[in-house]
């Protein structure tokens, strides 16, 4: 037979005992209730956009040298070379791969890893 074991809580001149089973569900719902206000307080990502098409090498080396860094933004990517995006497609044809933060332009033609951490540093 199980004994019903008890934890103090409280301080010393008012302890009072708990059931330890007590004391595990204010631990757990604690848990719940800090990971509930991180996960508000936490902003979207910043959403990077590729603009690319196929074949593209050079897209390919720019999404590898992208990796690093993939837990700080959304990656969107933008095939130019679909007939609703022919906006893109002749802004940015012999300049791909083409790179905006948050809607604005930020580098092309390959990864300037510093540009981009200073970038994302200022949008989060």
């Amino acid at each position: 037979m199980k004994k019903n074991r008890k934890q103090s809580v409280g301080s010393s001149s008012g302890t009072r005992l708990l059931p330890v089973s007590s004391f595990r569900r204010v631990i757990n719902t604690g848990m719940l209730l800090s990971s509930v206000a991180r996960a508000l307080r936490q902003t979207p990502r910043p959403v990077l956009t590729l603009f690319t098409k196929e074949p593209c090498p050079l897209c390919d080396e720019a999404k590898a040298a992208l990796e690093p860094y993939r837990h700080r933004f959304e990656l969107q990517e933008v095939d130019i070379s679909l007939p609703e995006n022919r906006v893109w497609f002749d802004r940015y044809r012999y300049h791909i791969p083409v790179f905006h933060l948050n809607g604005r332009f930020l580098m092309m033609h390959h990864v300037n890893s510093a540009l981009l951490e200073r970038s994302l540093d200022e949008a989060q």
